[in-house]
């Protein structure tokens, strides 16, 4: 099974971007995401950003995948 991320984007250099969740952080190309600047939220999916998010849409999924993992 895969699952996609939210990720918030730390700093940018051409078509990457360092990205942070839970205190890890990914390189993940943005290629397929417009305007992208630090400070936004994306969802990640295989390294690569599939969609801007705004703020709470990311803690939201962020706190749903936290229930998921302590149900596990």
């Amino acid at each position: 099974m895969c699952l996609a991320m939210p990720m918030k984007i730390k700093n940018i250099d051409g078509n990457s971007a360092d990205c942070e969740a839970g205190g890890l952080t990914q390189k993940v190309r943005i290629d397929f995401v417009s305007d992208a600047r630090p400070g936004d939220y994306l969802m990640v999916h295989a390294g690569f950003a599939i969609e801007k998010m705004t703020e709470k849409e990311a803690l939201e999924n962020l706190e749903l995948l936290e229930e998921i993992r302590d149900a596990l």
